[in-house]
C-alpha cells in the first residue's frame, strides 16, 4: 500500500510542476503591445524574432527570450522652415504628426528589427527626421497655389511619401495636420489679397447689375402703369396731348436715369478690372524679385559652398603635404638613429673583441709564466732569466736593424783631413761613437736586473769601441769636402 501511494504522490508532484512551468513559460500580449519572441525554434522562414499581437505564446527557457514593445500613438510636431517649392520660394509648413508602432503582420517585424531596445525619445527622433526629409521633398514637387490652395491634395501626397518610409522601421502614420503655411516672400499673402481684390470687385459688379436691372423693372412698371393711364385717359378727349407729352418726358427721363446708372456700373467695372491688373501686376514684380533674390542666394549658397570646399580641399593638402613632411623627417631620424645605433653596435663589438683577446692573450700568458715558473722549480729569477735569454735575439735584431736602416750613403760628414795623437781622423770618430751609442748586450741584461752567463762573452772599455770600429768599412776622406759612403752597414 505504501509504494503506490508514493508513486501516485511523485506523478501529482510531477504533473503540478510541469502545469507551473507551462504557465510560467506561457506568455500573453496585450492589445496595446507587441510580443517579440527571439532565439532558437522559431520557424515562420527563420526570421530573427517572431512578433505576436493579441495572442500569447510559449517561450522556451534557455534558448528563447521576450520583450514588448507598446502600440501607444506618439504625438511629433515638424516646424519645416525654409523649404524650397517648384517656384523656388522657401516657405514654412508647421505641421504635427501622428505616428505608432505598426501592428501589421508584414511591418511588425521590421519593428522589432529597428525599435525593440529603443526609447520612446529615440523612436520619435528617427521618425521625425524621415518625416522632414519626406516633406522637404513632397513641397519641392508643388507650387505654391498647389500647397495652398489645396490643402487636402497636399496632405495627401505628404502622406503617400512619408508612410512608406515609416514602414521601413516598423512605424504607422495614423494623422497628418498642417496648423499653417507661410512663405518668406509674401506670396501667399498677395494671393490671398488679389483673391479677396476679385471677391469684392465681383460683389460690386453683381450690385451694380442688379441695380440695373432694378431701375429698368422700375422704369418698366412705371411705364406700363402710365401706358395704362394714357389708355385710360384716351378715351376721354380732354388732356389727351398732354398725357402723352407727359409720358414721352417721363420714359425719357427714366431712360436717361437707365443709361446712367449703366455707365455708372460700366464706370465700376472698368475701375475694379483696373485695380485689378495693378494689384496683378505689383504681385507679379513681388513674384519677380523674390525669385531673382533666391536665385542670388542659391548663387551665393554655391560659391560658398565651393569656396569652402576649396579651402577644404587645400587644407587638406596642407595637412597632407605636413604629414608626409613628419613621416619622412621621422623616417630620416630613425635612419640616423639606426646607422648611429650600428656604428654604435659595431664599435662597442670591436672593443669588446679586443677586450676579450687581450683578456685571453693575458691569461694565456700568466698560464704560460705559471708553467714557465714551475718548470724552473719555483725560481722566479731563473725563470725571468730564461724569458730574458728568450728575449736576447730579439734586442740584438733590434740593435742592428737600427743600424743596418741607416742609409750611410746619405750620411754627410765634415773632416778638415787630419787625424788626431792615435791616427784617426773625424770619421773614424763618428763611426765608432755611434757604434759605442748603442747599449751592449750584457748592460741591457743588467738594467733588467739578469747576469749573462759568461759563456755570451764579455766586452769592456775601449776594446769594444775598437772592435765596433775595426768592423766598419774604411771611408775616403777628403779634406773640406762632403764624403760619401758607398755599402750600407749590414747586420
Amino acid at each position: 500500500m505504501t509504494l503506490p501511494f508514493i508513486g501516485m504522490s511523485a506523478v501529482i508532484i510531477t504533473l503540478m510542476a510541469l502545469i507551473i512551468f507551462i504557465v510560467n513559460r506561457y506568455k500573453k500580449c496585450p492589445s496595446d503591445k507587441i510580443l517579440v519572441i527571439w532565439g532558437a525554434m522559431l520557424g515562420r522562414n527563420n526570421n530573427s524574432a517572431k512578433c505576436i499581437h493579441g495572442g500569447g505564446a510559449f517561450v522556451w527557457p534557455l534558448i528563447q527570450d521576450y520583450a514588448y514593445m507598446s502600440l501607444t500613438p506618439m504625438n511629433i510636431n515638424i516646424a519645416l522652415t525654409g523649404a524650397l517649392s517648384l517656384q523656388n520660394i522657401r516657405i514654412n509648413v508647421p505641421s504635427s504628426f501622428t505616428v505608432q508602432i505598426s501592428p501589421d503582420e508584414y511591418i511588425m517585424g521590421n519593428a522589432a528589427d529597428s525599435l525593440l531596445t529603443q526609447t520612446a525619445d529615440s523612436i520619435e527622433d528617427m521618425a521625425r527626421n524621415i518625416i522632414l526629409g519626406q516633406m522637404r521633398l513632397t513641397v519641392a514637387s508643388l507650387t505654391i497655389e498647389q500647397i495652398n490652395g489645396d490643402r487636402e491634395n497636399f496632405q495627401e501626397k505628404i502622406r503617400s511619401n512619408v508612410e512608406p518610409e515609416l514602414n521601413k522601421i516598423g512605424l504607422k502614420l495614423i494623422n497628418v495636420n498642417i496648423t499653417d503655411i507661410t512663405d518668406q516672400a509674401d506670396y501667399i499673402d498677395s494671393i490671398g489679397k488679389k483673391a479677396a481684390s476679385e471677391a469684392v470687385n465681383k460683389a460690386k459688379v453683381d450690385v451694380a447689375v442688379q441695380d440695373k436691372l432694378g431701375s429698368i423693372g422700375e422704369s418698366e412698371a412705371k411705364r406700363d402703369r402710365d401706358i395704362q393711364v394714357a389708355n385710360n385717359d384716351a378715351e376721354a378727349q380732354k388732356g389727351i396731348k398732354k398725357a402723352e407729352a407727359n409720358q414721352r418726358c417721363y420714359i425719357a427721363d427714366q431712360e436717361a436715369q437707365a443709361i446712367q446708372g449703366e455707365n455708372a456700373a460700366k464706370q465700376t467695372m472698368a475701375l475694379s478690372n483696373a485695380e485689378l491688373k495693378v494689384i496683378e501686376a505689383d504681385a507679379f514684380r513681388k513674384a519677380e524679385v523674390a525669385k531673382r533674390q533666391a536665385e542670388v542666394e542659391i548663387q551665393k549658397a554655391q560659391y560658398a559652398a565651393e569656396k569652402q570646399r576649396l579651402n577644404a580641399a587645400e587644407i587638406a593638402q596642407q595637412e597632407i603635404d605636413k604629414q608626409k613632411l613628419i613621416i619622412e623627417a621621422e623616417a630620416e631620424a630613425e635612419k640616423a638613429r639606426q646607422l648611429a645605433k650600428g656604428e654604435a653596435d659595431a664599435v662597442l663589438f670591436k672593443y669588446r673583441a679586443e677586450a676579450e683577446g687581450q683578456q685571453a692573450l693575458l691569461e694565456a700568458k700568466a698560464e704560460g709564466y705559471r708553467k714557465l715558473v714551475e718548470s724552473a722549480g719555483e725560481d722566479v729569477g731563473a725563470a725571468s732569466t730564461l724569458l730574458m735569454i728568450e728575449k736576447l735575439q730579439e734586442i740584438v735584431s733590434l740593435q742592428t736593424e737600427a743600424i743596418r736602416n741607416i742609409k750611410i750613403d746619405k750620411v754627410t760628414v765634415w773632416d778638415r783631413g787630419d787625424s788626431g795623437a792615435d791616427g784617426k781622423t773625424s770619421t773614424a770618430d763618428f763611426l765608432s761613437g755611434m757604434v759605442k751609442s748603442l747599449p751592449p748586450l750584457h748592460d741591457v741584461a743588467k738594467m733588467a736586473g739578469l747576469e749573462l752567463p759568461t759563456y755570451l762573452g764579455s766586452v769592456k772599455g775601449k776594446d769594444h769601441a775598437d772592435a765596433a770600429a775595426a768592423a766598419q768599412p774604411q771611408t775616403q776622406v777628403q779634406p773640406q769636402a762632403q764624403v760619401q759612403t758607398q755599402p750600407r752597414i749590414s747586420k
